[in-house]
């Protein structure tokens, strides 16, 4: 039924062997930056690679500051502290993401909220979000109290989705009028803009992730992106185990958490670093090229939506139903090539069922006919 999608694929990637769904290149200098960086004998959490990537993840994003973390989930974590999220706030999220956002939620104490998506971007929807604050919350003394808990909304989590930007600067402009902290979920657009500007940068904070199937990858690791001066020193102090500077004294000034970048990864990363912009490149061709054979066909290509440019980290088609998009599942992977649905949505799961929301009429819609298709670097 889909032997014209497998041909083309295989005719893209040039063969007829397993096709990944997305794996890693390694092109440039990450073998010699990790002889270097083996050689230094500093491997673990100090040293001048791990400094240096967050100087030029800043530069690149146009952030004035960056946090080196473990991963994604543990930025994700801090990021939320930093917004002072516990056991008696909410935090206002989309249930079409991947588990990490809300189990970040979950670590803090707190209960996810979750509000529909768009359909163009897959990302947060701005309108959903203005009808959520505006019919269930009320603003007091500078805090968004939830109507229906009495708890404090003290955090929204929008995801730009596989590297499409979602709206945003609505988002920020809704969050802002309602006292609620904005923490761009940027694990998955490392290279993505919107209206010009690197996606992490519109919040208060910005998380990136270097798993080993992004982008740019160590095999782990993530990053804070942030313009606050005082919210990055505190990043930092927390990630490093709270301890305060000194020659040679332990003491910790608060709870911390051992979630600073290794230096292997960051060696890794500033050499990954250094081909991100050849590895967009490739994959917006690659992306341009799907987008011309699925217009020949009965399934959509998703495209970047207006005002953004993508990284098209994961390219993505819709199918007509849940039974069509099982059977170009099980079609795909049965003839080696990797392909994969959306994530089931957050509320679903057993341990968010009871978790608040609105109409998810987008994010059910999408959740039934989305997969994600081969999407790796193509190298010359």
């Amino acid at each position: 039924m889909f032997e014209n999608v497998i041909n083309f694929i295989q005719d893209t990637y040039k063969t007829k062997e397993f096709i990944p769904l997305h794996e890693p290149r390694f092109s440039g200098n990450e073998k010699k930056y990790l002889n270097e960086c083996i050689d230094s004998t500093f491997v673990s959490s100090v040293g001048k690679f791990v400094d240096e990537f967050e100087e030029k993840i800043a530069n690149y994003t146009g952030a004035k500051y960056a946090i080196a973390t473990s991963n994604g989930t543990s930025a994700l974590h801090i990021s939320l502290l930093l917004a002072d999220v516990d056991q008696n706030s909410e935090v206002i999220t989309q249930p079409l993401t991947f588990v990490a956002t809300c189990n970040a939620i979950s670590y803090c104490g707190a209960q996810p909220i979750f509000v529909d998506v768009d359909k163009d971007t897959m990302g947060l929807s701005p309108s959903a979000l203005k009808y959520f604050l505006e019919n269930h919350t009320t603003v007091k003394k500078q805090q968004c109290i939830n109507n229906k808990t009495g708890k404090v909304i003290k955090a929204c989590v929008p995801m730009h989705t596989f590297g499409h930007p979602c709206r945003i600067d609505e988002i920020k402009e809704i969050c802002d009028k309602h006292y609620v902290f904005l923490i761009e979920d940027a694990a998955e657009s490392v290279g993505s803009t919107y209206k010009g500007k690197h996606t992490g940068t519109f919040g208060q904070v910005g998380v990136m992730s270097f798993n080993g199937n992004k982008i740019i990858t160590a095999g782990g690791g993530g990053c804070i992106i942030t313009n606050d001066k005082a919210l990055a020193k505190k990043a930092k102090h927390l990630t490093t185990t709270a301890k305060v500077q000194h020659k040679w004294d332990f003491n910790h000034d608060m709870i911390g958490y051992n979630y600073r970048m290794p230096n292997l990864n960051a060696a890794l990363l500033v050499a990954q670093l250094e081909n991100l912009d050849n590895f967009i490149s490739s994959k917006r061709k690659l992306a341009n090229v799907y987008e011309t054979f699925f217009n020949s066909t009965n399934y959509v290509f998703v495209k970047e939506s207006m005002d953004s440019k993508s990284n098209y980290w994961l390219n993505s088609i819709l199918l007509k139903n849940k039974q069509q998009r099982d059977e170009f599942l099980d079609e795909t992977n049965s003839s080696s090539i990797m392909t994969r649905p959306i994530w089931t949505l957050m509320n679903k799961l057993s341990m968010f069922k009871n978790a608040q929301r609105g109409d998810l009429t987008n994010a059910e819609w999408l959740e039934q006919r989305v997969v994600n298709i081969p999407s790796s670097v193509i190298t010359p």
